[in-house]
């Protein structure tokens, strides 16, 4: 096959059962799970290994096999159980196991930062290694980071983690606050005090000077919107 027609992330698939009564239905139900593996894996890494151990006999055939992660939020780990629907109604539900590998960047400290810093560009490198065993909420994308304020000091060489570093502060704790809550055909302004910080887009508490308290989004400095 020319190397173009070749797809831009390769996945191995390992089947790792012999022909047993059904197999062509337990290759379905592996072609589907991973069908789902790959879809998520490769928005991620650039090349994808899917190890799936194979299904136990004893459970008989699974017509139909619609799989599921258990978790959908959860990032995706070297380690992974997935679950597989079985039947037209999807009463039947089976657990399959599988290890995922993802080959693919994510950012590193180049140099030394301390608490409070935004980061730079000349702050972080790209790494390049095993996605699905690298710490949760590891940081793959450098405009993630760029612009973001550390929360701790940052060694060099260290892997960025999502809680490392925080939007810019737009609102801290006891500010003036200047609320705005809109709705069809009109829009209101008051003033309160926060009772929490944070960044652009950021949920913050703000408690009104009748004393109700009321959650909203930062829209910039020292402004909150609230729904209605």
């Amino acid at each position: 096959m020319p190397g173009a027609l070749w797809p831009r992330f390769l996945c191995l698939l390992l089947l790792l059962f012999f022909a047993l009564p059904g197999a062509a239905d337990d290759r379905a139900m592996l072609e589907r799970v991973q069908a789902l593996l790959y879809e998520r894996a490769s928005a991620l890494g650039d090349e994808v290994v899917i190890e799936i151990s194979p299904p136990s006999a004893r459970l008989g055939e699974c017509e139909n096999p619609t799989p599921f992660l258990p978790n959908p939020e959860a990032e995706l780990r070297s380690r992974v159980s997935v679950g597989v629907r079985c039947g037209e109604d999807g009463r039947q539900v089976r657990y399959l196991q599988a290890s995922v590998e993802m080959v693919g960047s994510y950012v590193e400290m180049a140099r030394r930062v301390e608490r409070g810093q935004p980061l730079s560009e000349k702050d972080l490198t790209l790494a390049r290694g095993n996605l699905a065993r690298l710490p949760g909420g590891t940081v793959i994308a450098l405009e993630d980071a760029i612009g973001q304020h550390a929360t701790r000091p940052l060694a060099p060489g260290q892997t960025l983690q999502k809680h490392h570093v925080q939007s810019p502060r737009l609102v801290y704790r006891g500010d003036s606050v200047q609320v705005e809550a809109s709705g069809t055909g009109f829009r209101v302004h008051r003033e309160g005090e926060a009772i929490d910080e944070g960044g652009m887009g950021d949920s913050v508490r703000v408690r009104l000077p009748d004393r109700l308290i009321l959650e909203g989004k930062v829209l910039g400095p020292g402004r909150v919107a609230v729904d209605i």
